[in-house]
Formats: C-alpha cells, sequence, structure tokens
C-alpha cells in the first residue's frame, strides 16, 4: 500500500500543467536574413512534428518532482493478536427422551448437535471440549481448539451406546474432570437435557459445588416443550408410528445447578429458542482479546526523483541535438 505524507504537494500539479500549456504556446521571435537559400536545404518539417516530445518530457520531469516532495511512502502492516481464550465443556443428554419430535421436523437430538456445532463454529479462539451423558457419561471428545476435529466428532455421537438414564450429576462430574486443571481464564460447562436426573450415584447439586470449587460456571439448558410429546415407535409390522409420551424437564434443579454455578438457566422450547440461548451464552462469555499492529514504513521518493532527472537531461539532449532550435 503507497501512501503520501507531504499531499500538501499535490496543489502544485496545476501550476505544472499551467506552464507546460504556456510553454506549448509561445510563439518565438524571428531574425532577418537577406538570403534564406542557404536555409532553404535543411529540412526542419519533421523535427517541428515532434517538438511536442519536449514539452511532455518537461511535464513528466515536473510532475515527478512534485510527486517526490509528496514523498510517497509504502506501508506494511502485521498484527498480533493475544487472547484469554475461554475453556468450554458442552455436556449433553443422549437419552432416549431426546427422540422427542417436538422440534419438528427434526426431534431434540438432531437439533442439540446442529445448535452445538453453530456454537462452536462461532468461537474459533476458545478450546472446547464434549461429554454425553445417559445413564453413565463419557468424553466424546477433550478440550481442543480443532474445531473440525470436534465437529466431526459431534456427527459421530450416536444414541443408545450406554444404557439409557438421564445421570446428569454424572455428566456434570466428567466435564469437571476435563476442566480442572485446564490454564483457561476462564472455564464454563455448558449442561444440556431435557429430563430429570434418575442414574448416577453423584447428586447433580454437590456436582454443582464442585464445579464452583473448581472456579467453573455451569449454563444449564432444559430442551423440549415438557410434558405430552409425540415418540417415534419402530413397528416390524406396521412400521414406524408415533405415540404420546410424558417427558418432564426438573427446572428446579437445573436452576439451581446454574445458581450454584455461578451461570444462568435457560428454556429451549424449539430450535429458534435454542438458537438464542447459544447466542445468549455467546455474548455473556466472549474471548477477551488484544490486537497489536506493527507497521512498516518505506520511503519511495527516489522512485520519482530520479526519472525527474532522466527526463531533464533526455529534454537537454534532444534540445541540443535532434530537435535543436534555429533562430
Amino acid at each position: 500500500m503507497i501512501q503520501f505524507t507531504q499531499p500538501i504537494f499535490f496543489i502544485l500539479l496545476p501550476i505544472v500543467l499551467l506552464l507546460v500549456w504556456r510553454r506549448s504556446r509561445q510563439k518565438h521571435g524571428g531574425i532577418f536574413y537577406s538570403s534564406i537559400e542557404a536555409v532553404k536545404q535543411i529540412k526542419i518539417r519533421g523535427r517541428v512534428r515532434w517538438m511536442w516530445v519536449l514539452a511532455a518530457f518537461r511535464f513528466l520531469a515536473l510532475l515527478c518532482i512534485v510527486l517526490g516532495l509528496a514523498r510517497p511512502q509504502s506501508a506494511t502492516s502485521d498484527y498480533e493478536v493475544e487472547t484469554e481464550g475461554i475453556d468450554i465443556v458442552i455436556a449433553m443428554d443422549i437419552s432416549g427422551s431426546m427422540l422427542a419430535e417436538d422440534f419438528k421436523p427434526k426431534n431434540r437430538f438432531m437439533v442439540s448437535l446442529e445448535e452445538a456445532k453453530k456454537f462452536i463454529q462461532a468461537r474459533p479462539n476458545d478450546r472446547i471440549g464434549l461429554v454425553v451423558f445417559a445413564s453413565q457419561a463419557y468424553t466424546q471428545c477433550p478440550l481442543t481448539l480443532d474445531h473440525d476435529v470436534l465437529i466431526s466428532l459431534i456427527d459421530e455421537v450416536r444414541m443408545g451406546v450406554v444404557k439409557d438414564g438421564t445421570a446428569i450429576g454424572l455428566g456434570i462430574a466428567t466435564a469437571i474432570n476435563r476442566l480442572k486443571d485446564s490454564e483457561g481464564k476462564s472455564k464454563v460447562i455448558i449442561l444440556l437435557t431435557d429430563g430429570e436426573n434418575n442414574a448416577g450415584n453423584i447428586d447433580p447439586i454437590t456436582a454443582a459445588e464442585i464445579a464452583r470449587g473448581f472456579g467453573i460456571k455451569i449454563y444449564t439448558i432444559g430442551v423440549g416443550q415438557g410434558g405430552l410429546v409425540p415418540f417415534p415407535v419402530d413397528d416390524p409390522i406396521f412400521g414406524r408410528r408415533y405415540v404420546q409420551a410424558r417427558v418432564d424437564i426438573d427446572e428446579p434443579t437445573l436452576q439451581k445447578i446454574a445458581q450454584v454455578g455461578g451461570g444462568l438457566f435457560f428454556r429451549a422450547y424449539d430450535q429458534d429458542s435454542l438458537t438464542k440461548t447459544y447466542e445468549q451464552i455467546d455474548q455473556l462469555e466472549r474471548t477477551k482479546m488484544k490486537v497489536t499492529q506493527y507497521s512498516d514504513f518505506k520511503e519511495l521518493f527516489h522512485w520519482f526523483v530520479y526519472p525527474s532527472i532522466g527526463f531533464l537531461l533526455l529534454e537537454l539532449l534532444l534540445m541540443n541535438s535532434f530537435l535543436i532550435k534555429i533562430p
């Protein structure tokens, strides 16, 4: 990128144009000869036609001088970005109730995976991991900055890998194990579930208190409409059909977990509200970034000064040789 540090000199450009124009319009004087027979033999017509070259060289020389006075510089910039990354573990419920299709046309499970991926893609500077739980909990992906790997592992999450159930406390505890020794400036668990704690040997509130002891914040998300919701049933004779089943979300417990964990509780009744929930968490947990810009400037005036000298020399050379003037 080229910039001029003394652009005030550009006001000379109209003066340069005026001088060149006046010189081109200037009429030269003459002298009297007793006889012009001696000069009739000199062929000057072609030379007269080329006199405009002198004016062009004069103009280019003056133009280069003005540009040189304007002090052109090339500027190159470099950026150094320092981030205070946030370590986040998403603890996701993959129990059978997540197959409820109150998030039509998809079920809770598929929508939760999609929204988690969107959240991850929006936070390139954070280490993010994934814990999934049903009656047991396991780490699908540890904390990583390689979000492409994380997203590919999210695509591999399958239901039915472990026995059905909802071990919320165990899901929190597994996420804590992934975060407690991390060096992140901030540590966050995003707990997503659609049911009540009915499995595992760790109480959810106790797990939240342990998280607080390690400086880990917990956001909880209750997914689904609650009450009677449609569930798909694959009948070997009649094919897929839907039944109504009751799924109750333990909102008081999720609110208490968020309170103890220093976070917030959110309720997502459909995909739009789940999207907004992740957007709110994204705004609440922003990564601090420090950007330092370095600029390097290189003087370029010689690019114009040297050509101006060259144009003046060419003008003088032509004026005293091929285009010499005869009074």
